[in-house]
């Protein structure tokens, strides 16, 4: 009876996709450049001046960033109110229903990681299902060093732009016999191509020359190949932006020896998960980087990599930039770019100037030393920006 419903939930799932595919078994035409934009403006949660953000702190470390997150946009006068709302590895299918619901209620959600149940094979991954259930289909990464922080490299300014929905992240598991099971890696040619030109439209923004489709196309000649075809396609469509392809396994031997010849990436789920987790260990771990995740009508901010670990009451170990990083790219996307550039400017000056650094990246700094820093550093800025006379007249 488990396996009949597991079958039952697989075909639930690939019947819309299937039916997609057929919509656009046809290469687009690609005789006349096409722009990406959303087919719906984003909606946004926005009353009498303040913004209403879902948050959803998640496990781990995750409640106690966010409680960091609050501090310091209360410094620094961030006109965002949380509607919070909990999302763990224990919480029930109603309890996950009300938070998707609360997130497209806002339309922006804040949010730490949440863990998945090993070995559960009526389980699903949360991370995954939030971002299907949303089509968040974009997660963009702007790897970038620190200057002061101790790593591979000091120069790496890569962008990773990955698939959300589709790869092997579909969650379409079942055990076909008893011992054998079977996993469905869906690539579609719509998914493909609305994540290349997302890709190369980033690109064109963001003044970025040259974009390298990663892929396994040599071995899954179908599905990466189909992945690489659409990605070629689209680039017909750019030509002032270098187009490249590279394997997976070459991609990540050459990340680690020299990075400096990237600078945009767009690849499936899986390969985005595994390279961006290379990358964030060549500029000083996951402690730093954040992640965007885009569809066409929602956005939800968060830590880059899984920087999970067990919250100590006590102790105030976990390196709370990450998370301040992803509440900065929020503020970018609700239009508060100077509450954005307060915040990112007493971080930079925490991190690279002041030397104030947690254990992950080679300091003896507490989550709270960092914290404590950047509200010092928040209250000297908005004094000189409020006071300082040159400024008044």
């Amino acid at each position: 009876m488990a396996s009949l419903r597991r079958t039952s939930r697989l075909y639930s799932k690939i019947s819309p996709l299937l039916q997609g595919t057929r919509a656009v078994t046809q290469a687009p035409n690609v005789t006349q450049r096409r722009t990406f934009t959303a087919s719906q403006p984003f909606p946004v949660a926005q009353y009498g001046g303040r913004f209403t953000v879902t948050m959803v702190p998640g496990d781990g470390i995750g409640p106690e960033l966010m409680g960091y997150v609050r501090n310091i946009f209360r410094y620094a006068g961030v006109p965002v109110d949380f509607e919070e709302i909990q999302i763990t590895k224990d919480s029930t299918e109603e309890e996950f229903a009300n938070a998707v619901i609360c997130i497209k209620r806002n339309g922006v959600a804040l949010k730490g990681s949440i863990e998945s149940k090993y070995g559960d094979m009526d389980g699903c991954s949360r991370n995954a299902e939030l971002r299907t259930q949303l089509d968040l289909f974009a997660n963009v990464l702007h790897c970038h060093s620190y200057p002061a922080v101790r790593s591979r490299y000091s120069d790496v300014d890569i962008v990773i732009i990955r698939e959300n929905t589709e790869g092997e992240y579909s969650m379409m598991e079942h055990e076909n016999v008893k011992g054998v099971i079977e996993s469905l890696k869906i690539i579609t040619r719509r998914g493909s191509e609305r994540l290349a030109r997302y890709a190369f439209e980033y690109a064109v923004r963001h003044g970025r020359k040259k974009v390298t489709a990663v892929h396994k196309a040599n071995i899954m000649k179908l599905s990466d190949g189909l992945f690489l075809e659409t990605c070629r396609n689209v680039a017909e469509e750019y030509p002032d932006i270098e187009f490249s392809d590279m394997i997976i396994d070459n991609t990540c031997m050459q990340l680690v020896a020299r990075p400096q010849q990237f600078d945009v990436m767009v690849m499936p789920n899986l390969y985005g998960n595994v390279v961006s987790n290379v990358i964030c260990g060549l500029v000083g771990g996951p402690g730093l980087l954040s992640g965007r995740n885009y569809g066409d009508h929602y956005a939800v901010f968060e830590p880059g990599t899984r920087n999970t670990g067990t919250s100590v009451a006590g102790l105030n170990v976990a390196n709370p930039v990450a998370m301040l990083n992803a509440g900065c790219d929020m503020l970018e996307h609700l239009g508060l770019n100077s509450h954005s550039e307060l915040i990112r400017n007493a971080i930079n000056k925490t991190l690279n100037v002041d030397m104030i650094h947690t254990a992950d990246l080679g300091g003896q700094a507490t989550s709270l030393d960092v914290v404590q820093n950047i509200i010092k550093e928040l209250q000297a800025s908005t004094k000189d920006r409020h006071w300082d006379p040159a400024l008044l007249q």
